[in-house]
């Protein structure tokens, strides 16, 4: 064999892989398991985020919801009306949980988002449907979830006919002995754009804004600029309001900036205050941030930061009622939704906006999200004040 061959028959030796190659490989596999099994918070978004989708969207989420809240306005007590109500009850699709004095309450129901369906039966109810003048029951739908409220309107006329096609406190005919007259308020087109929004507005604040802090103190670590701010004569108090305040301002940007394209482009209408509407705006982005700051405080580094973040993120989207009727979930998951700010901020941005409300009628909201944020910047510096021990 010429010198030539013997170069290129060595040459192609090294080329397959030998037993090193597959023993180094090995390792490096092994390593890498290793360091998995210690980077804790990893290996528990591995098991932690299927697991938490699966058990959402098999228990927690319903497309078609039920036992929705619903505020009955009686100008009259009567047989019919017993039964009517009756009827309501035993479907699966409303649940009465308020009986307003007057159109007044009836509205502010409405408007608070207390309810979803607010039903008006009027006075001489039952005398007009005994003389087959077939008067008019008004069913008033808070349309700013198309969703929700679609399904069971379009229901509405069938259950309730089917209910009392065997009551003797009506005539027996066909059709109902009354007229249903469905009134979808704040959204009677059922305008995709005007629903979502309004929640994109919380969607990206939360996800910009948890993203920001998250990071804040995990990359002072990474970078060693950490021993910088610790031989400096500052509390974590003030550390965290230094870091906090500049990305206020910028979450306050980035909501006008939303807001404003959705006016422009989208025809939202901003019927409310839009001061209301910029001070919550302002109380939902620092309690954002103080959550996003608490979990800086507790990772190690930038990934898990930003692992614990996703993480938060999910239930936020599933569990706020952006994606899904927050009323036709299980009253276990409702619970859930409450303690998350996101649930809160979609409430008030939809009722300022589409529904004109005032702070009267977001105070509980409001007040939930300042809750949130005093417990959120507790847990920060607290946990910021054992990091410098």
């Amino acid at each position: 064999m010429t010198e030539v061959g013997h170069l290129i028959a060595e040459q192609g030796q090294r080329r397959l892989p030998g037993r090193g190659f597959w023993r180094k490989t090995w390792a490096m596999l092994i390593k890498e398991f290793i360091q998995l099994k210690r980077d804790r918070v990893s290996f528990a978004m591995i098991i932690m985020i299927p697991l938490v989708q699966l058990m959402l969207f098999g228990y927690a989420i319903n497309t078609t919801p039920r036992d929705l809240p619903t505020a009955v306005l009686l100008q009259e007590s009567s047989d019919l009306t017993r039964s009517i109500l009756a009827a309501l009850q035993n479907t699966k699709y409303f649940k009465i949980v308020a009986l307003p004095r007057n159109e007044a309450e009836f509205d502010q129901l409405l408007a608070s988002g207390k309810v979803l369906f607010a039903i008006e039966i009027p006075a001489n109810f039952e005398r007009a449907v005994r003389r087959g003048d077939k008067p008019a029951m008004l069913v008033a739908a808070d349309a700013t979830d198309p969703v929700a409220s679609g399904s069971a309107l379009s229901a509405l006329g069938q259950v309730i006919q089917g209910a009392l096609s065997h009551d003797r406190a009506i005539p027996v005919t066909t059709t109902l002995p009354f007229e249903i007259r469905t009134h979808a308020r704040y959204n009677p087109a059922a305008q995709t754009q005007l629903n979502i929004v309004p929640g994109l507005v919380g969607t990206i604040l939360t996800m910009t804004m948890l993203i920001f802090t998250a990071l804040s103190v995990t990359r002072e670590i990474e970078r060693g600029t950490m021993e910088t701010l610790l031989a400096m004569p500052i509390t974590p108090v003030e550390i965290m309001l230094g870091k906090i305040i500049p990305y206020i301002m910028v979450g306050f940007v980035q909501a006008a900036m939303i807001i404003g394209i959705g006016v422009l482009l989208f025809g939202v209408p901003i019927l409310g205050n839009l001061g209301v509407l910029a001070a919550l705006s302002t109380l939902f982005i620092a309690t954002n941030l103080s959550i996003g700051y608490t979990f800086s405080t507790i990772a190690q580094n930038q990934l898990q930061a930003m692992q614990m973040s996703i993480m938060y993120f999910l239930p936020n989207i599933l569990l706020s009622g952006f994606m899904f009727p927050f009323a036709g979930m299980p009253v276990w998951a409702q619970w859930l939704g409450e303690a998350l700010p996101l649930t809160h901020y979609l409430r008030i941005t939809r009722a300022i906006m589409l529904k004109g409300a005032s702070v009267s009628d977001l105070h509980y909201d409001a007040a939930a999200m300042f809750v949130l944020m005093l417990v959120a910047m507790t847990i920060a510096v607290t946990r910021f004040r054992r990091t410098l021990d």
